[in-house]
């Protein structure tokens, strides 16, 4: 399988529609996050040609050197060869039966934003001009609040019974995922903060050290102990339709 990488962001779209139709065909649930990332991708574009961001160019060009970090994680995987620790975790809970839809989606925001969006935002920026990227890099915190509410729906078709938990709970998953995006993308500015001044003999060993670290997070998201996990268990047990019926599902985010 070939290593492919994105150079528009036209390409990024359709080398995640490629991996999306994959996932259908393989019944994987690695294109739960990738329909998502699709569509947070599709807004971004969206946002360049009406000009909500401040500099359009360099935020295509941040879209697909982020983009391209995911792609060489999942060719990496598939070819069987090493990702970034995170990135391998994710994928291989993927292969598991009991993750619900939610840990899928929180796993792979946890890989992408909390290691890869830093590197990333560093690479287009230099120690005297990234604090010009902060605009932009908020409004994409408001696309992806704004999906919070759509994706909830597309959770309700997989998981009717969610529709009692969310007029018993006041919508905790809509705040679970909605504080867990803007938890990821606060440290991922910081990240990228400290990972653009260093000198280039030291980013690899940062990177690896960064690695480690949100690998950790991704364990806890996907054990957060025995009650919660046990609850998990039960969603699991009543979420309908097979994973390409998921994807299908959580594509239909407005």
């Amino acid at each position: 399988m070939s290593m492919k990488q994105a150079t528009t962001i036209d390409e990024v779209i359709q080398f995640l529609d490629e991996i999306i139709t994959t996932s259908k065909l393989e019944q994987s649930a690695i294109g739960l996050f990738t329909t998502l990332y699709r569509e947070v991708t599709i807004q971004i574009k969206q946002g360049i040609a009406n000009g909500s961001f401040q500099n359009g160019e360099r935020m295509e060009k941040l879209d697909v050197i982020f983009a391209n970090r995911y792609l060489k994680a999942y060719y990496q995987y598939k070819a069987k060869e090493k990702p970034s620790e995170c990135w391998e975790f994710s994928f291989q809970q993927a292969e598991d039966f009991w993750p619900i839809v939610v840990q899928h989606l929180l796993l792979g925001i946890n890989a992408h934003v909390n290691l890869d969006l830093g590197i990333a935002s560093a690479q287009v920026s230099t120690p005297e001009d990234i604090e010009s990227l902060k605009s932009d890099f908020d409004q994409i915190n408001t696309i992806l609040s704004n999906l919070v509410e759509s994706v909830e729906k597309c959770l309700i078709k997989i998981w009717p019974t969610l529709t009692i938990i969310l007029k018993l709970s006041g919508k905790i998953d809509n705040f679970f995922i909605d504080f867990s995006m803007k938890t990821a993308r606060d440290g991922a500015w910081k990240f990228a903060n400290e990972f653009v001044v260093l000198p280039e003999n030291q980013r690899e060993a940062t990177i690896q050290e960064r690695d480690v670290k949100i690998t950790e997070i991704a364990r806890l998201v996907s054990n957060p102990g025995y009650l919660v996990s046990a609850v998990f268990k039960f969603i699991r047990l009543f979420e309908k339709g097979t994973v390409a019926q998921k994807i299908i599902d959580l594509s239909k985010i407005e």
